[in-house]
């Protein structure tokens, strides 16, 4: 899939990278946020980011549109999900995550912040 125009410069975005992913962050209103996340293909948050962050697991919510890509997630049961473009993605805080195959993943994310998990209802049982 061509992902250039995906991938293009975001009006007042705000970019970082952290354990090689890409995100770029629009402020909305209150809270509220839309972000672009971009995954490279090999990414795994419990290889890549858990160094960065130091929890066991991803604790954040993403709530979002998956436009290119595949995601595979395990959460702490062992319980598994796959994702593949083009698809609405909902998953719970207490996970890892990583790309399948050989192309990034990118991820459209809508959060509000401290209270995404809240406002959504995406507490795992």
């Amino acid at each position: 899939m061509n992902t250039e125009s995906l991938l293009g410069p975001l009006k007042d975005a705000t970019r970082r990278e952290v354990g090689g992913v890409q995100v770029d962050v629009v402020r909305t209103t209150g809270t509220s946020r839309v972000k672009r996340v971009v995954y490279p293909a090999g990414f795994r948050w419990s290889k890549d980011m858990k160094p960065v962050v130091g929890t066991e697991l991803c604790q954040h919510a993403h709530v979002g549109f998956l436009a290119a890509g595949k995601l595979g997630i395990q959460y702490a049961d062992g319980t598994q999900e796959e994702y593949a473009a083009p698809q609405v993605v909902a998953i719970a805080p207490g996970h890892d995550g990583w790309v399948i195959g050989e192309e990034q993943a990118i991820l459209i994310e809508f959060d509000f912040e401290g209270e995404t998990v809240e406002r959504l209802g995406l507490k795992r049982s």
